[in-house]
């Protein structure tokens, strides 16, 4: 069945709006409370580097910038595909980093360190700490500032108010970027599929969804500046295994 992109574009044009204008209207003290009291500190353990821990890190633009000068081979489409036109191509809004074989991250060294500590992308100078609205266990939605708690690294560790807010700066300037991004993603998108008068057709997503899954090349456009370039998407690339048809 053929389907017009556009209702459901705007409508989650409008919800990410909402959900900016929410995070900017989040009182600041209570982050930095938090921040204070959870105390996180680093072990150098690893674990947020993998992606069974983390899955894919979305990339801001200023971030991928940066890989592009350092190692641009280990710039990647974001498997995050919810669109494909009548045409076969899978849409994604930015890069990921690509995976070693071990689900690890493409700069993690053997000895479990980054091995671009000082040029690391945004994300992974804030982690654990961030600030979005997600579903609980219970199904609810509510505000979500730490990731990970208490499954890797130290808590209680003594942060002055001072560093705090600092760090509350930081989560507060990098969440309202990555809504951005989205939203520029998604309005791009719109205008793309009503220029070029294309559809979204769920049976063809899944049908790409199903060969990038066993492992087949599939076509994607990727966000990127104001523009969607052309590439090429590879679930082994990303640290996946193949899934062949009967293996389980």
């Amino acid at each position: 069945m053929q389907m017009s992109a556009t209702p459901r574009l705007t409508r989650m044009i409008e919800r990410l709006n909402q959900e900016r204008e929410a995070l900017l209207a989040y009182p600041w003290d209570e982050l930095v409370t938090i921040i204070q009291e959870v105390g996180f500190s680093c072990t150098c353990c690893g674990r947020c580097c993998t992606r069974e821990f983390n899955g894919h890190l979305l990339l801001l633009e200023e971030d991928t910038e940066r890989v592009l000068e350092m190692a641009p081979g280990a710039l990647i489409p974001a498997p995050y595909f919810e669109y494909c036109d009548n045409t076969g191509i899978l849409y994604t809004s930015g890069y990921t980093l690509r995976m070693k074989e071990d689900g690890s991250c493409h700069f993690l060294g053997p000895d479990r360190r980054c091995t671009i500590y000082a040029e690391r992308m945004g994300i992974c100078r804030l982690y654990p700490y961030m600030l979005h609205r997600e579903p609980g266990e219970d199904g609810s939605i509510d505000w979500r500032q730490i990731a990970g708690l208490n499954q890797h690294g130290e808590y209680h560790d003594e942060i002055e108010r001072v560093e705090a807010e600092k760090i509350a700066a930081a989560v507060l300037t990098y969440e309202e970027a990555y809504l951005a991004e989205e939203i520029a993603f998604l309005e791009a998108l719109k205008a793309h599929f009503q220029k070029e008068k294309l559809r979204h057709i769920p049976k063809i997503l899944d049908q790409q969804m199903a060969a990038f899954r066993r492992g087949e090349p599939v076509p994607v456009k990727i966000y990127y500046k104001g523009a969607f370039v052309d590439g090429i998407a590879d679930c082994r690339e990303s640290g996946m295994e193949p899934h062949r048809p009967g293996k389980r």
